[in-house]
Order: structure tokens, then sequence, then C-alpha cells
């Protein structure tokens, strides 16, 4: 395993960060693993030396914190980890059980403590802006968290770039922590953040950290195209991967990355990952793995490196998408 730095902190982190989201009740969702299962995945990602493990308040309705935090618990050395959770979206429809508000913040964070049985979270992220929320309100919540040491480190999710920038500015000039990743959708299929967000990042030393960098299983080869849904389980019932793929020239994207791991004689998921991994503002890619072999890919992409040629080839057929993902 390689390692870097989580944007312009100290602390160091595995170029590939395990998400948890496949992790907690298949009550939530199908393809989901419940604890038993899940076990093995934890275990082959500490002995491949990823300590970079993210998932959310939301993901099983709190059992993946749960499954998350007793996993590496048992199995890693805790120190060594980076754990991250997210807060903002809601674990059901009562009131002040979701959003941004100092409120939530704080009663969020203390309820991801519990089920993670851990003190302090290492970065905690917003799951999404809300609209709702002053910015600075949600910055002074954040801030009273790594005061109190509860947290360590926050971080931001998919957003404009203008609001993450008035986030940085507002934690400048207030003195408040300060946003030190963007956990954003980014990847050979979705490049928009390429125009305002990854160059904003890249200035003000934040760590980018992608969600969705297989694009759900389309840039992995299990798909044969996006109108593809029977391929796995969780293409059959994803519905929000029809939302964020629907372009017309998706497919000439997908077919560039066969085309490239062809050449190499590697898999169209080291490729779409190996392509993450070699933009200097990406610091981890955040991967999902519901069969081990998924990590055969993940870890033989960090090895990876393109050419600037494949990088053409790859680059090449994309054409502007509408903004998706937040």
């Amino acid at each position: 395993m390689k390692y870097t730095f989580l944007g312009r902190t100290g602390v160091t982190v595995s170029r590939l960060c395990l998400g948890c989201m496949s992790y907690g009740s298949p009550s939530w969702r199908p393809w989901v693993l419940d604890e038993a299962a899940s076990r093995p995945f934890f275990r082959r990602a500490v002995e491949s030396g990823i300590n970079f493990f993210d998932t959310a308040d939301m993901y099983s309705l709190g059992a993946s914190e749960e499954v998350t935090g007793r996993a590496l618990r048992e199995l890693a050395n805790i120190e060594e980890c980076v754990v991250a959770t997210k807060v903002f979206n809601p674990l059901n429809d009562r009131p002040n059980m979701g959003g941004l508000s100092r409120k939530h913040v704080v009663q969020g964070c203390e309820a991801s403590l519990r089920r993670l049985g851990m003190e302090t979270i290492d970065l905690y992220q917003v799951h999404r802006f809300d609209p709702h929320t002053p910015i600075d309100e949600m910055l002074a919540g954040l801030d009273l968290l790594v005061r109190q040491g509860k947290v360590r480190y926050i971080g931001g999710g998919s957003a404009a770039a203008w609001q993450f920038a008035q986030s940085l500015s507002a934690s400048e000039r207030h003195g408040w922590a300060r946003f030190v990743t963007m956990q954003n959708h980014y990847n050979l299929l979705y490049r928009e953040e390429e125009r305002e967000m990854i160059p904003l990042c890249d200035a003000e030393g934040i760590g980018v950290l992608p969600w969705s960098p297989l694009a759900r299983g389309l840039l992995a080869g299990t798909r044969s195209s996006p109108k593809d849904t029977s391929a796995t389980r969780r293409a059959e019932s994803d519905d929000f991967a029809r939302k964020l793929y629907d372009q017309p020239g998706d497919q000439e994207v997908i077919d560039a990355v066969r085309r490239v791991a062809q050449s190499r004689g590697v898999s169209p998921a080291q490729v779409a990952l190996a392509w993450l991994l070699s933009k200097p503002a990406v610091t981890a890619p955040i991967f999902g793995a519901t069969r081990l072999e998924h990590f055969d890919d993940a870890l033989a992409a960090v090895d990876l490196e393109l050419s600037k040629e494949e990088i053409r080839q790859l680059e090449a057929p994309y054409r502007p998408h509408p903004v998706r993902g937040f």
C-alpha cells in the first residue's frame, strides 16, 4: 500500500479509502452485507495496509457505523486508522433529526460516537450542504466539536464551489476549524468537478476524496451499458445511479476505459481507479467492495501508472454533463 497526507494535515492515510456503505443491514438495501458477511472485507483491508475507512450515520440507519466500529476495534490498531463518518441526512422523519443546525450537528456526532464505540471521530464530514442552515451556524457547530475533542478534523461533501469557498473564508474569518477534505462526485464519467471544485481544492490544499469512483459499476466492467440494470444486485435497485449517469456520451467513455484496459491486460476497474489516483488533488478514492476480488482491482490500481497517451484516450470522449450529485 502507498500512503499520502490528508490534505495539508500531518495525518497519514492510505491511497485507498474503504467505503463502508455496503456493510450494515440488508433490510436497508438488499445489496448490503450484514456484520458476519462484512468481517472478511475489513480483515482484507487491514491486511492490505488500508488505514482509511469512510461511513455515515445514514448508512443502514446507523448499523454501518456499529459494524465498522466493532470490526476496526477487533481487527486493527485503531490509533493507526483514520475513521471518517458523515452528518446531514436524516435517519427518520422526526423533527431535528437531519440537517446541519448546531443542534443536529452536535447531536449527530454524539450519536455516531456511541455507535462507533469511539471517543473521537478522526474526520467528521458534512454529507451534503444544508440549504436551510447558515454556513456560520454549521461551522460554529463543527468547531465546537473540535474544541470539545469529539472530532479531530472536519470535511466537506458534495457542494457548489462557491459554497465551499464561502465556508473556507468563514472559518478563516472567525478562527474556526477549517475543512481539510472534500468528498465529491468525481470519476471518468462525471468530470464537472474539474471546472471549479478541483482547482479550488488544489489551491487551498484540500484533500479530494471522490465517491463513486467506478460510477456505480459502469467503469468496472460489470455492466455492459448505463441501461444494463440486471448485472448486479445493486444495479437492480440503485435508482440514484440512473439519475447520475444518463447522458448519451457516457457509453463512449466506458468503451475507452475497456480499450485501455484490454491493451494493458488489466481490468477496467483498475484503469478507472488509476486515472483518479493520477490526479494531484486526489488523496484517496472511496471504493466499495461486496466481493473480495474487488480488493484485487483496487489494490492493483495503486501501482498502475497510466501513460499520458492513455490518459488522453480516456479523457477524449467526455462531453459536458448537467451538474449531478448534490
